[in-house]
This record gives C-alpha cells, sequence and structure tokens, in this order.
C-alpha cells in the first residue's frame, strides 16, 4: 500500500485539520515537519513540489495535493467513500460544507494569519487589536450558525466542523469567545474537543510560539 506522506507543522492550523480528519477516518500519515518560521517552505524543492509554498502538502504515491481543505475532502472521497455526513454527496448539502471551509479559509485563517505574521516574520512585539476584534467579530457569525444545530452544518459533523476547530482554537488565546454573546459556539468548541481525534497539542504550540516570538522581537 502507497504511504501517504504530509508536509506539515505541528503548531500549524490546516496541518491540524488534515491529522484530525485523517484519524477520524483511520487514514495512516506519515509525517515530514516544515518549518514554517524559517521559511522552510519558500526552499526550492518545496516550491517545486508546491508552488503555492503551503501547510500542509500531502503526497499519495504520484498525486501532490495542497491546501488544507482540498486535502480533507479528497482523503474522504478516496479513503471513506461510505461515509456520507462527512463530507456529503448530496450537491446541496456539500455547497454548504464547501461554504463553511471558505468561511473557514477567509474569515477564519485569514485573519489570523494577518494576526501572526507580522509577530513571526517582520519583528512587531505586539498583536494587532484590530485583527482580534475582527476574528472576535467572527465569533458572532459562528454563533448564528449553530442557532438551531449542534454543528456548522447541521446536526452532523462535517469537514467543515474539523476545519473551523483547528482555526479557532488556534486563536482562542488571544481572542477570546465571549460566554453571554456565543453561548452556542462555546459548547461547539467544547463538543469538538472532546471528539476522540481532537488533540489540544497543537493550540498550545502556536501560542507558546508566539508568545516567546513576542518577547524576543521586544529585545531587538
Amino acid at each position: 500500500m502507497v504511504k501517504l506522506i504530509l508536509y506539515m507543522h505541528p503548531a500549524s492550523a490546516p496541518s491540524r485539520a488534515v491529522i484530525f480528519v485523517a484519524k477520524y477516518i483511520g487514514v495512516g500519515l506519515e509525517y515530514k515537519i516544515v518549518d514554517f518560521l524559517k521559511r522552510d517552505t519558500l526552499k526550492p524543492d518545496f516550491l517545486k513540489m508546491n508552488p503555492l509554498h503551503t501547510l500542509p502538502t500531502l503526497i499519495d504515491g504520484s498525486a501532490v495535493i495542497y491546501d488544507s481543505h482540498a486535502i480533507c475532502s479528497y482523503l474522504v472521497e478516496k479513503y471513506a467513500p461510505n461515509d456520507d455526513k462527512l463530507y456529503p454527496k448530496d450537491l446541496i448539502k456539500r455547497a454548504f460544507v464547501d461554504a463553511i471551509l471558505h468561511f473557514d479559509s477567509c474569515d477564519l485563517f485569514s485573519p489570523m494569519r494577518s494576526m501572526y505574521a507580522p509577530i513571526f516574520y517582520h519583528g512587531f512585539h505586539e498583536l494587532r487589536k484590530e485583527t482580534i476584534a475582527t476574528i472576535q467579530h467572527t465569533w458572532l457569525t459562528m454563533e448564528r450558525l449553530l442557532e438551531n444545530h449542534h454543528f456548522m452544518c447541521g446536526d452532523d459533523m462535517t469537514i467543515a466542523d474539523i476545519c473551523c476547530i483547528a482555526t479557532t482554537t488556534a486563536v482562542l488565546a488571544f481572542a477570546p469567545i465571549d460566554e453571554k454573546a456565543c453561548p452556542k459556539l462555546l459548547a461547539w468548541v467544547k463538543r469538538m474537543r472532546a471528539m476522540p481525534f481532537y488533540s489540544e497539542d497543537g493550540a498550545e504550540g502556536v501560542k507558546k510560539i508566539v508568545l516567546e516570538k513576542i518577547m524576543e522581537n521586544c529585545k531587538v
């Protein structure tokens, strides 16, 4: 059987999402850690493999797949074809899942990157308050999505939930959720954290990296 290789970093929220999905459907992955802080994704060998220089990147035989959402849907389609809940085959249900995956990219991951990148790469020594506010505004949107359901796309967990929880927990330390404004969102976070595939290690890892970089940047 072909060994699936995942180029990743433990503190990368998109990497965590793929790892969670793989664990949930029982797919084994061989991990190759790529240090994004050292810009290893910009090295020629990595760029040749993935011109978008993003983590994670999946190698499945001769196939190279990048973008965490594309990888998650690929893994489910190929290795869990009978699971009609995680990534529904019904086009209307799937469209809703795809919409929330785009929401994860644009409304969660993008401001998270805007919040952390100045710290990681440009010597900033404090997080941007306006970016934190943007993320916290997103919590209100997620609260509305959960108004009548246990999960983001209905009553069944999908890859959209798994991707969103990976990103959400990567920013909670610095953009906390207001308990009064978003009780359903907090209940969803608790529900997802209790899933057997979930691990807090990556979220704690990114928090540690951010705090260490802030201290390092303050000394310069």
